[in-house]
């Protein structure tokens, strides 16, 4: 199998021609087409020169598109060819994409990114309303028809968003009690302030870090499993088979899973909030040598029993609204696995703000409730 190789001849009007020899072809494994590139770019830049490609034994289109490229994407009056390699030439001059154009800077473009994302936050307010009118409209029904209620679905709900969440729930909120209380024992101490820690961590987890560990764990545990399995059900067709059969998705999928989640959240703030003060009675007992009952006699003294109605109030809202984003984003999934990922990132994130965002107003508006 003959290497591909030319030669520089001259004729008798003294004009020069590019002779191409062999296989042009990857099929020559001794083929190095970047040096070959190389070695004819001087004469690709000379429009003088003529080429003559019919001792050519062979010709692929990855020979074909070197010579096409150097050639500037053109064939003329200097390229002798057979017709075989006429074709390949055309073949390549349709495949060939245009050269990019160099669009001018668009001094606009920040403003339309920052309407197009105005235009998308409202489109997600406008369904979320929506969403909220046919829970409402559900709801009505089931006052007037009390044996319909998914009590099945419901129950369902409750334990996989609540009972399943208990193990972890009540490591995490173990753990971050005995942090809080290490951290903070060092510095009362300092003062000579020890009692004081009862009054910190009791403050802190029964009205702010009770609520928000468990809104944070939730949205990430059950909101996007949530998101996920209406995704699924939507990939599926599912929902479209109980439209189909007359059920409602809404009295069916949906609203188990807002009560569901609704109803457990405060009992899995009550849950963390007291592993989160167990774990800091262990600390402080540790740390500053204070009794276990003590901690917990001294507690109701110094915390107002209406910061623990602030964070159960918490709980139940932000218990309905992960529940309400998660299937938010759920229904908003297109038959493709792309946008069940896309959206279930989004129900996460979005959850997680929501409540952050929520829990700064209530802070706001409770400040003078409680201490």
């Amino acid at each position: 199998m003959a290497v591909a190789s030319f030669r520089i001849d001259t004729d008798d009007q003294g004009r020069r021609h590019v002779r191409l020899f062999g296989q042009w072809s990857l099929r020559a494994q001794e083929n190095n087409f970047a040096k070959l590139k190389k070695s004819l770019s001087p004469f690709f830049s000379d429009p003088s020169i003529h080429w003559d490609l019919q001792s050519v034994e062979q010709l692929d289109t990855a020979g074909a598109t070197m010579l096409w490229i150097g050639w500037g994407g053109k064939l003329d009056g200097r390229m002798v060819l057979n017709s075989e390699q006429i074709a390949t030439f055309d073949m390549l001059s349709q495949l060939a994409l245009p050269p990019p154009v160099k669009k001018s800077r668009d001094w606009l473009a920040p403003v339309a990114d920052w309407g197009n994302l105005v235009l998308a936050f409202f489109d997600h307010v406008r369904d979320i309303i929506q969403l909220i009118g046919l829970l409402l409209l559900e709801i009505v029904y089931l006052l007037r028809h009390p044996r319909d209620f998914p009590w099945r679905e419901f129950c369902a709900n409750i334990y996989k968003s609540g009972v399943t969440a208990l193990p972890v729930s009540a490591l995490l909120g173990f753990m971050i009690g005995v942090a809080m209380s290490y951290l903070m024992s060092k510095q009362v101490r300092t003062f000579g302030a020890d009692i004081f820690i009862v009054n910190i961590l009791g403050l802190s987890i029964m009205r702010e870090l009770g609520p928000i560990l468990m809104a944070v764990l939730i949205a990430g545990r059950s909101g996007s499993a949530m998101t996920a399995q209406i995704g699924v059900m939507r990939v599926t067709e599912e929902i479209d088979a109980l439209a189909t059969m007359g059920i409602s998705k809404i009295l069916r999928v949906i609203l188990p899973k807002i009560l569901g989640l609704t109803f457990v959240a405060p009992f899995l703030v009550l849950w963390t909030s007291g592993w989160a003060l167990a774990g800091g009675a262990l600390s402080a007992n540790i740390q500053l040598d204070i009794n276990y009952r003590f901690f917990f006699d001294y507690l109701p003294s110094v915390v107002q029993p209406v910061n623990l109605t602030i964070g159960l109030v918490k709980g139940l809202l932000f218990g309905s609204v992960m529940a309400l984003v998660a299937c938010h984003f759920g229904l908003r999934i297109k038959p493709n696995t792309e946008s069940l990922s896309i959206n279930t990132t989004n129900s996460v994130v979005t959850a997680i703000t929501s409540v952050i965002l929520i829990n700064a107003w209530f802070a706001i508006a409770t400040r003078g409730i409680g201490i």
